[in-house]
Order: C-alpha cells, then structure tokens, then sequence
C-alpha cells in the first residue's frame, strides 16, 4: 500500500515530453535485485533508475562514458553539492591543456549544472549540465550527466550514503 501510494504521488507529479532536452522522470517497471532508494545506472541504456520499491523505479535519461571512459561498479554517493565550482580532473586537463584550472559554480561553462552527487572512491559524480543536448548520448569521462531538471529532482529523492549500481 505504501508503495502504491508512493507511486502514485510519483506519478501525479510527473509530466512526460518527447523531447530529451526537457524530459522528466518516469515510473517504469525494474527487475533485479535492488533495495528501494537504491540509483542503477544502466550505461548501455543511458539510464539511471531510482528504485522505489521492488518493482518499480524513476527513469531518468542519463548522459555516460564515451567509449573507453566507462566504468562499471558499486559505490556510494559521498557528497552533494548545489552549483558546486568544478577541478577538471587530470585526463580532461590533459585532453585540454587550456580549460581553466578552475570553473566557478554558476557559471554557464561548469560542466557541472546545477547540482553535483560526487561518488566514493573515485572523480566521478551524477551531475547537472549546461549543454542538455549532451543528456542521452556516449559523452563523459566517466561522470553520470542528467538534465538540470532532472538533477534537481533527483538531488531532493536521494541521501548521502545512497548505493550507485553502475552497469553497462
């Protein structure tokens, strides 16, 4: 009952376009063995789902890796962060030697949006993006790239210490 009455709030609250620069959330089916509150991200799918209870989950589209920057794991998110200033990592830093050292937050060139979930263990993070029409394809050096709108959302859902399922 408490499932359904979740879903249901879930759904009323959702509004579904097309167009994947604007998309939103969707309750889907899933299978598998995943807790509920618990994020997978199914690389080859371009797709993060929030599980809310056995069967059911919030599908978000997800920009990934590009081909050799995808990785596959269990991790935690260890830090959230609203209009976080971003470090390029040093394989973007040698990639592009003229990126600054440093992009502030807010500012239209952060590749980080407006929101940022940094994973344990490593340089990667669900985040925001100011190039939306990135969301959906093979584009990162390994971080999760979701729609401003969709960060936020799922920014609000999810807890430090949330378990990251990455597959691909």
């Amino acid at each position: 009952m408490k499932a359904a009455m979740l879903a249901a709030s879930v759904v009323g609250a959702m509004v579904t376009t097309a167009d994947s620069a604007s998309a939103r959330p969707e309750l889907v089916a899933i299978a598998g063995d995943y807790s509920p509150g618990m994020i997978v991200v199914r690389t080859g799918e371009r797709k993060l789902y929030l599980v809310l209870d056995g069967s059911h989950a919030m599908r978000y589209t997800v920009g990934v890796g590009k081909a050799g920057r995808q990785w596959a794991g269990t991790t935690k998110i260890d830090g959230k962060y609203r209009y976080p200033a971003w470090a390029p990592p040093a394989d973007v830093k040698r990639d592009k030697p003229n990126i600054p050292d440093v992009i502030p937050g807010g500012s239209p060139q952060n590749p980080m949006g407006v929101a940022a979930m940094t994973l344990a263990g490593g340089e990667y993070a669900i985040h925001g993006t100011n190039v939306p029409n990135s969301v959906g394809g093979y584009v990162s050096y390994g971080c999760i790239r979701m729609l401003n709108t969709d960060i936020t959302d799922l920014y609000e859902r999810v807890s430090i210490g949330t378990t990251v399922v990455v597959t691909r």
